[in-house]
This record gives C-alpha cells, structure tokens and sequence, in this order.
C-alpha cells in the first residue's frame, strides 16, 4: 500500500502567476514595456467564452496588457487571417492565442501557421512544435509544460531514467508531452487507440500522462504500484440524479493506495494551464524587445 500524494495544481499555478507578476515589473522597470497578450475568440461557444474571460481576468491580475479579440461565427477564414496578421504588426501585442476550436469552415492549422512564431503563446506553429521536437528552445504548449513543471516538482532528479506512458497523440498535449519527458531523459511510449493491451504497458510505467478524453478510463489496477499520474482529461459526466460532474481521464479513486502521486480533476493540471500561458507571454516579451 503506497501513500498517494495529491498534487496541487492550484496551489502551484497560484506561485507561478505570482512568479511571472514579478517578471512583468521587472520587465516594465528595465525596458519600459508592458507584456501584452491578445486572445482570439471565434464563435460563440460557451465553454471557450468561460475559459478566455478566466484568461483575461488572470492576465490583468499579472499586470499585463490583455486584448480580446471577439469576432462572430460567419467570419470567414481570410477576415480572421487579417485580424491574426494586424495582430502580428501590433507592438503592443506580444503573445497571440486563437483559442480552438474554431468553426468547421476555417483551417485551424492555416490560421495557427499564419501567428508569428516570436508570438506564438500556445506553442502550435509548426516552427515551435519542430523546434521543441528537435530539443531547441521554443514556446511549449502550455497543458504540457505545466504537466512537466508539476512532474519535476514532484520527482526532481529521480525523473531521468523513468519509463514513462502518454496516453493520447494529439498535437496539443499527447506529442509535446512526450518530446518534454524525452528531454528530461525518460523512455517513452505514446499509447493510443490502436494500442494493444494498455492495462499490460501501464504496468511498466513509473510515469503516467492521460490525454485520451474518456472519463475515468484508467484504472488503479493497471497502474505499477508507486506510479506517478498526471491526468489531463476534463470531462462532464452526468450523475444518477441529473446532476453533472467534472472528471478526468484516470479513476482516481481506484488509484489511491497504488499510484505515489497524482493530479486531481478539478485543480490539477486545469490551473496550470493558464499560468503556463503567462509565463509564455512573459517569455514572448523578452524576445520582442
């Protein structure tokens, strides 16, 4: 029986928006600058609304600029191409998020390529994902690297070496996962859909990352006893009574006892993700200058 470790994603997103506020004085003391981060919003979609008015709001409380950018649903991929390339042009703008996703008449991809990579807060263009998958500096994705920051927390130096498990290959979270764990030295394994027997993998796994979208999908009983485990799923699930939940993609209850740590859902990994983004911003405006 191991003792299971919850891991405060709050509490640690709180120390690091108090961290990156104290990089924005210090950058608008020696360069005169206020970091300035411009969130683009597409449509009306009710969960993208909530989450870029928590970007905003977080934005502010850090001391930087924030713009918001809300265009209507029949906007056409060229009008949006426009709005992304003024956006470039704009001194005061120092990071640009097109939060995804976007409506099915726009290419995602084509739009992402169109932000200048020295801009590019969410790590998505093509030059950030080749430049992190070859070991060089670039924007990481922000989901990722506050997973790697909570791993290295947790683990410290004990993280080299580790075999660990992503569960999920999406560009977002899955791929830029695994490119961070190799660079802290683990073996890796990107499970997936077609992967053959996953409970049998899991079970070599010292690290767990859960990517997948699908609501408590691992269970204790796959886990090696004192795995670590990082769940990135958020999933509303309705109850017996009508009422909904938030969950992720790990049963957590099963995975008490066996697993060493692990994130909970809510306030695990969710809060790191927006602190991650202003880290990122604070990084596009020292570049910029």
């Amino acid at each position: 029986m191991t003792d299971t470790m919850i891991i405060d994603g709050k509490a640690f997103a709180e120390r690091l928006r108090a961290e990156v506020a104290r990089k924005v004085v210090k950058i608008k003391a020696e360069k005169n600058i206020t970091p300035g981060l411009a969130v683009v919003l597409v449509g009306s979609d009710p969960a993208s609304e909530v989450y870029v008015r928590n970007k905003a709001k977080q934005t502010k409380e850090a001391g930087m600029n924030s713009f918001e950018c809300t265009l209507s649903e029949s906007t056409t991929e060229a009008e949006l191409l426009i709005k992304v390339q003024e956006l470039n042009r704009d001194p005061l703008v120092h990071g640009i998020l097109v939060q995804l996703p976007l409506p099915k008449h726009i290419n995602e991809d084509t739009i992402i390529n169109a932000i200048d990579p020295n801009k590019d807060v969410d790590g998505f263009h093509v030059i950030n994902a080749g430049r992190l998958a070859t070991g060089q500096d670039s924007f990481v994705p922000c989901t990722p690297l506050g997973c790697i920051m909570m791993l290295k927390d947790t683990l410290g130096t004990r993280l080299s070496g580790m075999n660990a498990v992503v569960i999920g290959r999406s560009n977002i979270v899955g791929k830029p996962m695994a490119a961070l764990l190799l660079k802290e030295s683990c073996t890796v394994t990107i499970a997936h859909s077609r992967t053959k027997d996953l409970p049998a993998l899991l079970k070599t796994a010292d690290i767990v990352v859960a990517a997948v979208g699908k609501p408590n999908m691992v269970k204790g009983e796959w886990l090696k006893q004192g795995a670590v485990v990082i769940d990135v799923g958020i999933n509303r699930i309705t109850l017996p009574d009508g009422k909904t939940k938030l969950v992720g993609d790990v049963d957590t209850a099963s995975c008490m006892g066996i697993a060493s740590a692990i994130t909970p859902v809510p306030g695990g990994v969710g809060p790191m993700t927006i602190a991650c983004l202003l880290e990122n911003t604070c990084k596009s405006a020292g570049l910029q200058t």
